[in-house]
């Protein structure tokens, strides 16, 4: 599904992002995406899915140190 229609992103690659470069703000998603925010009005959506792609993967939201991956 797409989440983001300024950039065309999809759930699917936020998740990959979460899960590959564990970033910790949706600016940083973007950055991971190659892209910036545009319009903002997916914010929230890409918030929830990297909330919900760290806790799928075992890390509590906003853990800072799950062994399982990298929060630099």
């Amino acid at each position: 599904m797409i989440v983001c229609s300024c950039n065309v992103l999809s759930d699917h690659e936020v998740r990959t992002a979460v899960t590959a470069s564990a970033p910790r703000t949706t600016g940083q998603v973007y950055g991971c995406l190659g892209c910036s925010a545009q319009c903002g009005r997916c914010a929230r959506s890409i918030r929830k899915i990297m909330d919900e792609a760290l806790l799928g993967a075992g890390c509590p939201v906003g853990c800072g140190s799950c062994a399982s991956h990298k929060h630099d």
